[in-house]
C-alpha cells in the first residue's frame, strides 16, 4: 500500500508540476481565479459568479484558498510558488484516484486485477491530460472513486454502516462540486435499496444516514455560498436550472451519440479494445454482481447525460476509473495461466496501451503552451512597459490574474480581454452573438469603430472594454476601448485583411512570440504574439 501511495503521488504531482499548457478555461476561471480573488482581492469573475442567480459554488475554488493564503502571509506570492503551490494540491487530489482505484478493484473483482487496473490508470491519456489540473471534473473523479471504493456491497458485513457513511460523505462532496454527479448515485442507491427491500430496518437505516449526511453537506454548501455571495444562494438549484435551459446550448450542441461515438473512445484511447471486451464479459451471466452494477452505472450515466444538448468529454471523466476496472477483467482473463499467449505478445499489448504516454507528454508540454507562456512573459515585465494590456483573442484563451498576479493591472480598464457572455436574458441562442463573435466577424471594422483614431501615449484605461458578466446591458454592443500599451493576440489575426497594416500605422510592433504544437481552431493559429506601442521604452 505504501508503495502504491508513493507511486501515485509521484506520478500525479510530477504531471501536475510539469504541465505548462492550456486545456480548459475552467481550470483557471472556475477555480484558481476565484480563489485568487478571495485571497488577494482582485481577479476576473465570470458570469457564472456574477449572474443574478449564480451557478457556481465556492466549495471547489475554496480548496485553493489555504494555499494562496499561506503564500500571501509568507510573502511568497510573487515567486513561482504561486503557480506550483496549487499544482501540488491538485496533483495530490489526483493521486487519490489511483490509490482508491486499487481498493475499488480489489473489492469488486479481486486482487489479481488490481495491477492491470492501475496500469491502465497510470498510462491513461485523459488522466494525464486532465486529472492533475484544477478542473472540478477532476476532483469529482477522485471523490467518486473514493466513494465507490467504500460502497457497501455486502450488507451482512459488520462494517457496512461505516462503509455506507464514508460512501455518502464522499458522494455528497462530489455532488457539492458537480451537482450532476448525483446521476451516478441515483443508480447506485436505487440498486442498494432494491437489494435490501425485504429488510425494512436496513432500508430505514440507509435512508436516515443518507438524509443526515446529504442534508449536512447541502446546508454547509448553502452556508458557504451565501457567505461568499452576501445573500441566501442555492447554487446547486441554480446550476441545474441554468443548464436545463437554452443557455447551455450557447456553448455547443452535440448529437445524442456523442458520448458513445466520441467521449468514450477519447477517454479510453488505447484501452478501448479491453473496455469493450470487458463490458461484454461483465454483461454475461458469470460476472459478479458488483461488476454488473458498475457497468450498469456507466450505461445509466451515459444515457442520462446524452439527453442534454451540451456535452463535453470531461463530463464523464468520473466513469474512466470504472472503465479501467472493466478493461482489467478482459486484460487479465486473456493472460491467465490457461492462456496460450506468449510473453512477447503480452509485452506488445502492454506497449500498445503505453502508446498514450507520448501523447500525454505532448498535451502536457506543448499543445497550447504559448497561451500560458505569454502570461509568464507579461508577469515579468516592468510596469513602465506594461501600463495596460489588451487581449484580442477568443475569450478566456489564457490564464489571468491567478498566473499574472499584477495588482497594478487590477483595473479591468488596464487589463482586458474580449468577453463571451451567454444569452442570460431570454435572447434567441440561434442568432445571439457575443463580443468575441462580433470581433471576429470583422476585426478591422471592430478596431476602427471601437478604438480611437490614434494611440494616446498616456494609455488611459478603457471605459467599457468588455460586457459586464451577468448584467443586462441597455445598449446592445456597448464596448469602447482605448489603445493599450501592449496587444496580445494569435498570429492568425494578422492574416485578416488590413489588420497588420493598421497596427503598424498606429505605431505597434512585435516584441514577443511563441508557437508550440498543432492548433485546429483557425482563430488560434499562428502562435501567440505580443505587440507593443513603438514609442514605449524598451524593457
Amino acid at each position: 500500500m505504501q508503495k502504491l501511495v508513493l507511486s501515485a503521488l509521484a506520478v500525479r504531482i510530477g504531471i501536475a508540476l510539469s504541465t505548462c499548457t492550456f486545456f480548459q478555461p475552467d481550470e483557471y476561471y472556475q477555480s484558481l481565479e476565484v480563489a485568487h480573488y478571495l485571497v488577494f482581492g482582485y481577479g476576473q469573475l465570470t458570469w457564472e459568479w456574477l449572474a443574478s442567480d449564480p451557478i457556481r459554488s465556492i466549495v471547489y475554488p475554496a480548496l485553493n484558498v489555504p494555499v494562496y493564503w499561506l503564500l500571501k502571509v509568507s510573502h511568497l506570492d510573487n515567486t513561482s510558488a504561486l503557480i506550483w503551490g496549487p499544482k501540488l494540491l491538485h496533483g495530490t487530489l489526483a493521486a487519490c484516484t489511483d490509490i482508491w482505484l486499487a481498493r475499488l478493484t480489489r473489492r469488486v473483482t479481486g486482487e489479481r486485477y488490481v495491477n492491470a487496473a492501475l496500469f491502465f490508470s497510470f498510462t491513461s491519456f485523459f488522466h494525464g491530460l486532465s486529472l492533475s489540473r484544477s478542473i472540478s471534473n477532476s476532483a469529482e473523479t477522485s471523490l467518486t472513486t473514493v466513494a465507490l471504493s467504500y460502497f457497501p456491497w455486502d450488507i451482512n458485513s459488520p462494517k457496512w454502516r461505516g462503509d455506507l457513511s464514508r460512501t455518502l460523505l464522499f458522494a455528497a462532496l462530489a455532488y457539492a462540486i458537480r451537482p450532476t454527479n448525483a446521476v451516478i448515485w441515483v443508480f447506485m442507491f436505487t440498486w442498494l435499496l432494491w437489494t435490501v427491500r425485504g429488510r425494512p430496518s436496513t432500508v430505514l437505516a440507509i435512508i436516515l444516514t443518507a438524509s443526515f449526511i446529504g442534508t449536512s453537506v447541502i446546508l454547509t454548501t448553502i452556508t458557504l455560498d451565501s457567505l461568499f455571495y452576501g445573500e441566501l444562494t442555492l447554487t446547486p438549484f441554480n446550476f441545474l436550472r441554468t443548464n436545463a435551459s437554452s443557455v447551455s446550448l450557447f456553448y455547443g450542441r452535440s448529437p445524442w451519440h456523442y458520448y458513445l461515438s466520441q467521449a468514450v473512445p477519447i477517454l479510453a484511447t488505447t484501452t478501448l479494445p479491453w473496455v469493450v471486451h470487458g463490458a461484454y464479459i461483465v454483461a454475461g451471466p458469470a460476472a459478479p454482481a458488483p461488476f454488473k452494477v458498475l457497468l450498469g452505472a456507466m450505461i445509466w450515466t451515459i444515457l442520462v447525460y446524452s439527453l442534454a444538448g451540451h456535452k463535453e468529454w470531461r463530463f464523464i471523466h468520473p466513469l474512466l476509473p470504472l472503465m479501467h476496472i472493466v478493461a482489467s477483467k478482459s486484460f487479465v482473463d486473456s493472460h491467465d495461466a490457461k492462456s496460450a499467449l506468449s510473453s512477447g505478445k503480452l509485452l506488445r499489448r502492454r506497449l500498445f496501451i503505453a502508446l498514450s504516454v507520448p501523447a500525454i507528454a505532448y498535451v502536457a508540454l506543448l499543445h497550447g503552451r504559448a497561451q500560458v507562456d505569454v502570461i509568464n512573459y507579461l508577469r515579468g515585465l516592468s510596469p513602465i512597459v506594461s501600463n495596460s494590456i489588451g487581449f484580442l483573442m477568443p475569450c478566456h484563451s489564457t490564464p489571468w490574474q491567478a498566473y499574472l498576479h499584477r495588482h497594478d493591472l487590477a483595473d479591468e480598464g488596464r487589463l482586458w480581454a474580449l468577453g463571451c457572455e451567454p444569452p442570460l436574458h431570454g435572447q434567441d441562442v440561434a442568432v445571439y452573438k457575443d463580443q468575441t463573435d462580433i470581433f471576429y466577424e470583422s476585426p478591422l471594422d471592430y478596431l476602427k469603430t471601437r478604438f480611437p483614431l490614434r494611440v494616446n501615449p498616456a494609455f488611459p484605461p478603457s471605459s467599457h472594454p468588455r460586457s459586464r458578466p451577468g448584467v443586462d446591458m441597455h445598449e446592445q454592443h456597448p464596448w469602447r476601448h482605448e489603445w493599450p500599451q501592449n496587444l496580445v493576440f494569435f498570429g492568425a489575426l494578422l492574416q485578416q485583411p488590413e489588420v497588420q497594416d493598421l497596427l503598424l500605422a498606429l505605431g505597434y510592433g512585435e516584441v514577443w512570440r511563441a508557437e508550440h504544437g498543432w492548433e485546429g481552431d483557425d482563430r488560434r493559429k499562428g502562435g501567440v504574439r505580443v505587440w507593443r506601442y513603438r514609442d514605449a521604452p524598451e524593457s
